[in-house]
């Protein structure tokens, strides 16, 4: 029955209709997609609102597939191909992630068992060139979370002093080797952490797990990168779903990162929009939790150790070792569950390199699991899992398409090549109504997490260095390696990124394409539509290149502990006297408060103070030695604003500053909804082109002074504090 509905839709879809009828259908269904649009969210309104989309862009395929491909020559024919195909892939990216999205299960913790109960468990920290300031917050920070002490161990996994580091290569590494095996061995038994490594580096971090999982017995594994910093609540809202599903192998949350990514810092958006991993955290994980399709993200995880062994361990075939395991357990009918509380802090890296490498690895990590794993006929999968992971690993094709829509306008408009057939009418009937619907099912899905065009900005600043990458793992799947992403970076100045220069040449190519379209314009006046509609693409296009431009140049960061913005009341003691005071924002070094005017003449040439933070009632439960730094008249809020760095007497006093900055899941999540701001199609866009023209301005402006200087464009070395 469902499958001749199925047919009986698509037969529809494909009916041929002349422009006019067509006109009105569009509208016909685009007024319904706007009702649905704006009425009470319920699952049954939902799938209506997805099926009016569906219709239409459906329609559009069907058109587009048997109206739009004419043959002028073989030139003008091979170019309309692989636009078609890139259209294609954007039609089946789109189709696929609105099954995957249509009925998020937004899942509740599951209250823990009686302890006697409850199971044991292995936080694991893997570890291979991260700083020791980084580890020992992880580490402290681990060690306090609410869980019975006899029930949990803390392990430090250090695959940077294994034995294969410490006694081959040259003298200067084999030293830095055992320094830093020496250091963290005591670091851990200053905090209670147990410090394992191993003799080979091999198998990456999959292999660090799985080696680790020989020397310990836990029920259950909490797997923690370097830089994940667990809330207190971590293991009380996670624990409790394994007692409810013996089958359930993995509980994943929300990775949420306490600095932004390059391309917000260098775009200033960090604290005005929602980053870009949140469309996935917040929405895409959660429709995949409902086909039980949720995977293994690398950290911020509860695995089960029973169902890992019964598989031979973590699986390391990839270079993406975590969604490669989920797969394979879900092969087997196992389970996952994912829970949207965020409850880590996390950090992104801080330059254009980094974060490009970062996405590299996993596009080559995903596409190898498309090609070896091939879920779309993997034995053991239901029919929902195999969609939901064949676009997981599918949608990381994007650079062939992002690129070919780029470039697509110029063979138009600079050698007049015809690539797409349709006139104004059918181009109206059809491909709007698309492009509507299209935007609009976005806005739906994602718009609380996600502005429109952020997905086209991040996508081609990465599309251009994925694509090699992506084409060498499709010629040889199993020749990519592991690499670990940079965090903690810190830049001396500012600069440009040596990743810039592609992007000037695109900029140029689209620039002179829309000369030559103005010039088109007026000398073929019977291709005015097609050049009009062509030049919209292509000023689109220099939009989201400007913005790509401003992103490019790399803005200096010399904070160490990046700083987050609260509202908390506190007071700050001098002496015997305490003076009422806001913090405003807090970091793991320091805080700024926001005090009254009439408290200057008090605190001017003071020092140092203790920061008293009060729980209900007038008890203390947080007080920290700080050294006072900057005073100043804050004229936004009419106060005092004073700077403070904390100022450690002892370790109970450095584990307490870090229970204090990162232990609430509630202040992650009061940030995040502060970011939220729906803001529109068009304002979406003015809001891009707005930054766009601003940070394009200033990285032109930056490359002109740099040249006229004499210093060129050089990256400064990146420290790590």
């Amino acid at each position: 029955m469902w499958f001749l509905t199925f047919l009986t839709f698509l037969f529809v879809c494909a009916l041929h209709l002349e422009h006019r009828s067509q006109w009105y259908l569009a509208g016909g269904l685009l007024l319904g997609l706007f009702v649905f649009r704006f009425m009470k969210r319920t699952p049954t309104t939902r799938v209506v609102f997805l099926c009016f989309a569906f219709f239409i862009v459906l329609r559009y395929f069907f058109w587009r597939s048997l109206e739009t491909l004419e043959f002028y020559d073989w030139v003008s024919f091979s170019i309309a191909i692989i636009l078609f195909l890139a259209e294609m892939y954007g039609i089946m990216i789109f189709l696929l992630g609105s099954f995957v999205n249509v009925r998020p299960f937004e899942r509740k913790p599951v209250p823990l068992p009686p302890v006697s109960e409850l199971p044991t468990i292995d936080v694991m920290i893997p570890s291979y060139n991260e700083s020791e300031e980084i580890l020992e917050v992880t580490m402290m920070a681990a060690l306090q979370m609410r869980y019975p002490e006899h029930k949990r161990k803390v392990y430090l996994l250090d695959d940077g002093g294994t034995d294969q580091k410490c006694t081959t290569g040259n003298d200067a590494s084999r030293e830095q080797a055992l320094t830093r095996r020496e250091s963290l061995f005591r670091l851990c038994n200053k905090l209670g952490v147990q410090y394992v490594t191993r003799e080979r580096n091999q198998h990456a971090k999959a292999g660090n797990i799985n080696d680790a999982m020989k020397k310990t017995n836990g029920d259950l594994l909490l797997i923690l990168d370097a830089d994940h910093v667990p809330t207190e609540n971590f293991l009380e809202n996670t624990v409790g779903l394994f007692n409810q599903d013996e089958k359930l192998f993995l509980v994943q949350t929300p990775h949420f990162f306490v600095n932004p990514d390059p391309i917000e810092k260098n775009l200033n958006t960090f604290y005005s929009a929602p980053s870009e991993n949140e469309m996935f955290y917040r929405v895409v994980q959660q429709g995949l939790d409902y086909w039980n399709s949720s995977f293994f993200c690398g950290s911020g995880a509860l695995l089960k150790r029973s169902l890992i062994e019964k598989q031979g361990g973590m699986s390391g075939e990839t270079i993406t070792e975590d969604a490669e395991t989920a797969i394979s357990l879900h092969t087997l009918g196992y389970n996952s569950a994912f829970i949207s509380e965020p409850m880590l802090s996390g950090l992104q890296p801080e330059t254009m390199g980094g974060f490009i490498g970062q996405r590299i690895r996993w596009a080559t990590g995903m596409i190898q699991i498309f090609l070896l794993k091939r879920p779309l006929i993997a034995r053991g999968l239901s029919i929902p899992q195999r969609i939901c992971y064949a676009n997981s690993c599918l949608f990381w094709f994007f650079p062939f398409a992002r690129l070919v829509f780029l470039l697509a306008p110029v063979a138009f408009l600079v050698f007049g090549l015809k690539i797409y057939a349709a006139n104004w009418q059918t181009f109206s009937a059809y491909a709007v109504p698309h492009l509507i619907a299209v935007m609009t099912v976005s806005s739906y899905l994602y718009g609380r997490v996600r502005r429109s065009f952020v997905s086209e900005l991040y996508e081609l600043i990465q599309s251009v260095y994925c694509l090699p990458a992506i084409v060498k793992t499709m010629l040889r799947p199993r020749a990519p390696a592991f690499k670990v992403t940079p965090k903690g970076e810190f830049l001396n100045r500012t600069f440009i990124s040596p990743l810039a220069y592609p992007f000037y040449i695109l900029f140029i190519i689209n620039v002179t394409a829309l000369c030559f379209g103005a010039a088109r314009y007026f000398a073929v006046p019977d291709q005015n539509t097609a050049t009009l509609v062509t030049m919209g693409f292509g000023f689109f296009n220099t939009v989201i290149l400007l913005a790509a431009i401003g992103a490019l140049l790399e803005r200096r960061q010399r904070r160490a502990t990046p700083r987050m913005p609260v509202n908390m009341e506190a007071k700050l003691r001098i002496g015997e006297e305490r003076y009422d005071c806001r913090i405003v924002d807090i970091s793991l070094g320091g805080c700024r408060m926001l005090l009254k005017p009439s408290y200057e003449k008090d605190i001017q040439n003071e020092n140092q103070a203790v920061l008293e933070v009060y729980a209900s009632g007038r008890k203390v439960e947080f007080a920290f030695n700080i050294d006072l730094r900057i005073l100043r008249y804050d004229e936004d809020s009419e106060m005092l604003a004073l700077g403070a760095e904390f100022n450690h007497t002892d370790l109970d006093e450095r584990k307490a500053k870090v229970r204090f900055v990162t232990g609430s899941s509630t202040r992650w999540m009061a940030f995040q909804h502060n970011r939220e701001c729906r803001l529109g199609v068009i304002g979406s866009f003015l809001f891009l082109l707005g930054i766009g023209v601003k940070y394009s301005i200033a990285h032109i402006g930056h490359l002109i002074g740099s040249i006229l200087g004499g210093f060129g464009s050089r990256a400064p070395r990146t420290e790590n504090p």
